[in-house]
């Protein structure tokens, strides 16, 4: 611990954000995680993806989960769970997902990783998190996490982590004024905004563009609490087990 230097709340929140989302990203997109689904029985298509990952919903209509999740287009995600529906119920397709996660993630990780101290850290962030409007996050905490598999707990937490800081991202988007949609957009561009279930998006006015700047420094501050409960050098050294971990370059 003596060799990390203090590291401030936001500071940290601003080194983990990118390499967590896009980590789990890798795995959502990854065609061996697809295959795993299509062994489940999932028909080709969003549906192991949109069953197992919202799920932890329980048997909700579509529109809700649409309403949850915010970011992606409704008819990707309607299209995804009611094709999903058939092959098994939501808990299951919980299961298997999370499944899905852990073995993505033993293929991934680093096999020099510290991924107990890792754990431990990423644990006690979970555990400080207030999940009061955060549906998707708190199914997902839910989720028991292995002991005897400590690589692949790891990237569950990371999973976790992802929800967390995607849900609170999507409070503070709707809060500064912007729609999941005009998010999409601005973050990404209009056809990444399209590949993401959005029909023919348009451009968004540069005027907006303050906005979702606004939402970024708010969802920062939501996920300052859970920060807050490390030590500035256990900042510093989690900021360092996520580069580690996912192998993202050192700011």
């Amino acid at each position: 611990m003596s060799d990390f230097q203090p590291m401030e709340i936001l500071d940290c929140i601003s080194a983990v954000a990118r390499p967590i989302h896009d980590f789990g990203d890798e795995f959502m997109s990854d065609t061996a995680t697809a295959a795993i689904g299509l062994r489940a029985g999932f028909p080709p298509g969003r549906g192991f993806y949109c069953r197992g990952r919202f799920g932890v919903l329980g048997e909700a209509p579509a529109s809700v989960v649409q309403a949850v999740q915010g970011f992606l287009g409704p008819d990707l995600v309607t299209t995804g769970w009611r094709s999903g529906r058939p092959v098994m119920p939501a808990e299951e397709a919980v299961t298997c997902y999370a499944e899905a996660v852990r073995t993505w993630g033993r293929a991934h990780i680093p096999g020099d990783v510290d991924v107990e101290r890792f754990n431990l850290l990423a644990q006690r962030l979970i555990d400080a998190a207030d999940a009061d409007a955060l549906p998707l996050f708190a199914g997902w905490r839910a989720q028991p996490c292995p002991v005897d598999d400590p690589v692949g707990a790891a990237m569950q937490r990371v999973h976790v982590l992802r929800e967390h800081r995607g849900a609170c991202h999507l409070a503070a988007v709707r809060l500064s004024g912007l729609s999941g949609r005009e998010a999409m957009v601005i973050n990404l561009g209009v056809e990444q905004a399209a590949h993401y279930g959005w029909p023919e998006p348009l451009p968004v006015a540069p005027s907006l563009v303050p906005r979702w700047q606004r939402a970024e420094r708010l969802t920062d501050e939501l996920q300052a609490p859970l920060y807050a409960t490390l030590t500035e050098r256990q900042r510093a050294e989690f900021a360092q087990q996520v580069r580690d971990l996912t192998g993202s370059a050192t700011p």
